[in-house]
């Protein structure tokens, strides 16, 4: 197929459009190749330009000076065969020989120094500034060690000149300069511009996003940490060029305890491990692996398997020994090739960091591997210690649950190990063997409840009940009993806090079963006579036989409560039967919960039990907040806090304020929300609360910081819910906490964050698991999101996956119609327009089927203008096709369909053809389609004002230019920004004033009223 030279041309523009790998380089090489076979000098130029290319962006560095040596030959022998872009490429590429001699251990310094000294000469021969030699100079010495500021200052203070690096890689080196300084805050202020993307190159920002990670995490700015690495990482996974900036990124990884993130981009990545042919890089990569590693085996992670060198599996505890001695003795060859210590002594230094967090920096990507949860710093001092003596332990954990400390759960958990070891002897003094089982029985329930493993919890219970008995605890086993009771009403849902009736899931069968209210009034008729019995012995003896030790305001006080507990047991049953009636609760239902709940309420109040008090505005409060009812709510919740509080056990209003935090929201209070959730997320860590629904609190907390304004905060709290989801083995919750986090993302502007968090999401066969709309949604947003960001072929991939996907339902419907439209815009943006016309002809089919006008008439009218972009007039027609079919959505709406926009669709169509008439220069035909358009507007009143001038100013264009019409042009102008300045569209008025004194002046030159080139119709 490459038998002219012509052939091997037309092969060198087509390589040139793809994108830098193994196909390119591969491609290059046989092309090269090929270009010998011809009498053609220029032809060989240009093939080894692009081989030359291949290799150094490939990371190929000891191929390259090859390719140039051949280069510089010809160049010699045949200088007419260079046109001037390869006369300037010679020149230019003069630098990445010298780069590329440097990534060689073997190379002596001597030859690096001699070809600088020859890029001088050709320089001075040239008549070309020497300010790139200086600075291959300084490269030199910043690698080496040797003479550092003397060469820095002999680069930074020369004048640039059209052979200087771009502004943006010199920027990162004179940055990079700084940090090694220490000027940590300098160096980023120096990144800046290339950091927000006011210069850049195929190289930037991801290599100076990579640098800047150190330094940010070392400053502790922490949100713009992430950002650089979501962002900087996309950009280079999988780019052997890039060798380097990825082992940055795992040590970013190790320093922001993120280890699990590190170990997937090493599988992401592991054919870099096979790219040799740029050492120093290769050091770079490996020492960042190495940091990953260590800590990764640090952490207990030694015989996890890691992605390495392709070929056989490996630990991570394996991969590091192999890392370690290969980057040790790189690096020393390095050092013997230069005669200094430098590269040697850098490695260390890397090697030797420490994690710079105390907790791991909340990423807001899915990861396999989990690492200890990020958490709030404590509110209280230091840690309590757990006694040592077994006995103690018991004493401690029995004194903590008789108050419902929630810091009780270590300490059973240890008791419970204990007590499950071989030669576990039962110490008397703790009382019968039956209640210490019980009392581990009653916090294994607990805890499968928690876990909503309800079933289990209950049977668990009820064992606890029987073991009460055994030991003669009759007021225990009532209450376990009880508790077993109410749970057999929750299918799923949260444990039974006495504080706060949980989160009020389904309830299983009838829970209104006149059974179930039998069975609890029972056991509430039992509590009342044993409190009787107690309160007579009371009275008698003047103290309180209980087992427990009083804590309560009175005398008696844990009898007391043991009959309160009971009580709010049948308010808790009461409250999910109601619960499973709403939103039409019948009224026997809610008097029944209204009934108990004020008995609660009294009797706490009668007995001093003021968390019980409290727990009883609970219930109103919440109930009240479930029915939308939250200006109710909210005093009954404030309420509730005030007794809790003042009850001497804080730790109960843990929950309480997160559920005050979420009725605030819903009053459009959020910054008083969130001081409530940052508060209650304190106080779960500070007594220890292991139940505390964490994840769920961060979510309202990324909520509050939307509605404050605090956008940062917002996407930590996020990404740490959707973090504490993956724990809990919620992947559900988890992928929609990063949903909420990506839509964030996008709306503050950050879209090449967000489409990394949702490839997070949908990236592996995990993402099957998930539930199907959940997952339909991450790929319609990562889609849109991906085209946005201008990578229109992965969009378009995400389209069609959707597309087939939605299809198997069976009420797929609209979202079909939605996600073929999507498929096939994108399909056109990327030039796969053969695959994007039977995307078209897809989503038109879908339509027939589960209508869209609206979505089908803007890929109609896009569809027109990508055509005539990709064709020019050749399009014409089947542009204008396109258009028909958008009149024929448009005509078949009825006029009294309120969900479409008839003025703005008639608009849109009217607008694009004038475009495309005009771009033909069929300006006849254009002209009445620009009016058209201008009516159309009109008639949308204000709403179309924009959108009209928009118009106007087309129809002027067309009149003026096209028609030789300038005078009616202008006129029609005038009155167009007039017109506009009476709206307050003075940047339109300015636009279309501008456009006239063109017209009269007679200037070609055009400008938008919009920035826009498309009127969409779902801009409404």
């Amino acid at each position: 197929m490459l038998e002219t030279p012509e052939a091997v041309l037309d092969a060198l523009r087509e390589n040139d459009d793809r994108p830098y790998g193994l196909h390119r380089t591969v491609t290059a090489e046989e092309l090269a190749e090929a270009a010998e076979a011809f009498e053609d000098a220029g032809l060989l130029v240009t093939a080894l330009l692009e081989l030359m290319a291949a290799y150094e962006f490939t990371g190929e560095h000891r191929k390259s000076p090859v390719v140039f040596a051949r280069l510089l030959k010809l160049h010699e022998s045949t200088p007419d065969a260079f046109s001037e872009w390869a006369e300037h490429q010679i020149h230019w590429r003069f630098k990445w020989v010298t780069t590329s001699l440097l990534q060689v251990p073997d190379m002596p310094l001597t030859t690096v120094h001699g070809w600088i000294d020859r890029m001088r000469e050709r320089y001075e021969d040239a008549g070309h500034g020497l300010q790139p030699v200086a600075a291959m100079r300084y490269h030199v010495a910043r690698h080496t060690g040797d003479g550092v500021p003397g060469a820095y200052d002999l680069w930074a203070t020369r004048t640039r000149t059209d052979l200087s690096d771009c502004e943006a890689c010199e920027t990162r080196h004179h940055a990079l300069h700084q940090a090694d300084a220490g000027d940590d805050t300098g160096a980023l202020d120096t990144l800046r511009p290339v950091l927000d993307g006011a210069v850049g190159c195929s190289d930037e920002p991801q290599m100076s996003q990579a640098h800047a990670l150190l330094p940010l995490l070392r400053l502790g700015r922490t949100d713009e940490a992430r950002s650089h690495h979501l962002t900087g990482y996309r950009k280079i996974r999988g780019r052997t060029g890039m060798q380097e900036e990825l082992g940055l990124h795992l040590e970013f990884c190790a320093l922001s305890r993120n280890t699990a993130r590190g170990v997937e981009i090493l599988a992401e990545n592991r054919p870099l491990f096979e790219a040799t042919g740029a050492p120093l890089a290769r050091l770079g990569f490996l020492t960042g692996t190495e940091v990953l590693l260590a800590r990764l085996v640090e952490e207990g992670h030694a015989r996890t398997p890691v992605g390495g060198p392709p070929g056989r599996n490996r630990t991570a505890g394996e991969l590091l020994a192999e890392v370690r001695e290969e980057a040790d003795r790189l690096a020393a060859a390095f050092d013997t090739r230069n005669g200094t210590t430098a590269v040697g002594d850098a490695r260390r230094l890397r090697v030797a960091r420490r994690p710079l967090l105390d907790e791991p920096l909340p990423l807001g990507l899915r990861t396999v591997l989990t690492g200890p949860a990020a958490v709030p710093a404590p509110a209280a001092a230091p840690a309590r210690e757990m006694p040592e003596d077994f006995a103690a332990l018991v004493r401690e954990a029995r004194r903590m649950a008789a108050v419902g400390h929630p810091g009780d759960t270590p300490l059973w958990d240890r008791i419970a190990e204990a007590a499950a070891a071989d030669g576990y002897r039962h110490d008397d003094t703790l009382g019968p063997e039956q209640r210490l089982r019980a009392e581990l029985a009653e916090q294994r329930a607990h805890t499968l409840h928690a876990e909503d493993r309800d079933r289990a919890a209950r049977t668990a219970m009820e064992e606890t009940a029987e073991l009460y008995e055994a030991a003669r605890m009759p007021w225990h086993a009532l209450v376990a009993r009880a508790r077993a009771l109410s749970w057999a009403v929750v299918t799923t849902g949260a444990a039974d806090d006495e504080d706060g009736p949980g989160d009020g899931r389904a309830a299983a069968g009838p829970p209104d079963s006149p059974e179930l209210r039998a069975a609890l009034d029972a056991l509430l008729r039992e509590a009342e006579r044993l409190l009787e019995q107690r309160t007579a012995a009371h009275d008698a003896t003047g103290d309180d036989p209980g087992p427990l030790p009083a804590t309560g305001p009175a005398p008696g006080s844990a009898t007391a409560e043991k009959y309160l507990t009971v009580l709010h047991c049948r308010v808790f049953a009461a409250y999910h039967a109601l619960l499973a009636s709403a939103p039409e609760i019948p009224a026997p239902v809610r008097e029944r919960f209204e009934a108990s709940r004020a008995t609660l309420h009294t009797e706490a109040g009668r007995l001093g039990v003021a968390h019980q008090r409290g727990a009883a505005r609970v219930f109103a409060g919440d109930v009240a907040a479930r029915l939308g009812e939250h200006a109710v709510a909210e005093p009954e919740l404030r309420a509730a806090l005030e007794e809790i509080d003042g009850s001497g056990r804080p730790w109960r209003g843990t929950r309480v304020r997160a559920l005050l935090a979420q009725v605030l929201l819903a009053l459009g209070k959020p910054g008083e929300a969130a001081s409530l959730l940052h508060r209650a997320l304190a106080e779960a860590v500070r007594y220890e609360d292991a139940l505390f629904p964490m994840a769920p609190t961060y979510l309202l907390l990324g909520h509050a910081g939307t509605h404050t304004g605090d956008l940062a905060g917002a996407v930590r709290h996020f990404s740490e819910a959707a973090t504490r989801f993956d724990r809990a083995g919620e992947p559900d919750d988890a992928a929609d906490a990063r949903l909420q986090l990506a839509d964030l993302l996008v709306r503050t502007g950050r879209q090449a964050d967000a489409v990394a968090v949702l490839e997070s999401v949908v990236g592996d066969e995990s993402a099957a698991g998930l539930d199907r709309r959940l997952l339909a949604q991450a790929r319609l947003t990562l889609g849109r999101g991906l085209r946005e960001l201008g990578e229109h072929l992965p969009a378009a991939e995400e389209f069609l996956r959707l597309a087939d996907t939605v299809a198997s339902w069976e009420d797929a419907g609209a979202t079909l119609t939605l996600v073929a439209a999507e498929a096939a815009t994108a399909l056109a943006l990327a030039g796969r327009w053969e695959a994007a016309r039977a995307a078209y002809a897809r989503a038109f089919a879908a339509h027939a089927e589960a209508p869209d006008p609206p979505m089908l008439l803007e890929t109609a009218c896009e569809f027109a203008r990508l055509t005539m972009a990709a064709r020019g007039a050749e399009g014409t027609e089947e542009a204008l096709r396109h258009l028909a079919d958008a009149d024929t959505l448009r005509t078949a709406v009825p006029e009294d369909d309120e969900d479409f926009v008839h003025w703005f669709a008639a608009g849109s169509v009217h607008y694009r053809r004038a475009r495309v008439l005009a771009e033909a220069e069929r300006f006849a035909e254009a002209l009445p389609e620009a009016e058209q358009a201008v009516a159309a507007f009109d008639s949308g009143g204000a709403d179309g004002e924009e959108r009209r001038a928009e118009a106007v100013r087309i129809a002027a264009l067309v009149e003026g230019r096209g028609l030789g019409r300038t005078q009616a042009a202008v006129t029609r102008l005038t009155e167009a920004a007039a017109r506009c300045e009476r709206a307050r569209l003075h940047e339109a008025a300015q636009i279309l004033t501008a456009v006239r004194d063109d017209l009269a002046a007679g200037d070609t030159l055009r400008r938008p009223v919009q920035p826009t080139n498309n009127v969409g119709p779902t801009d409404r």
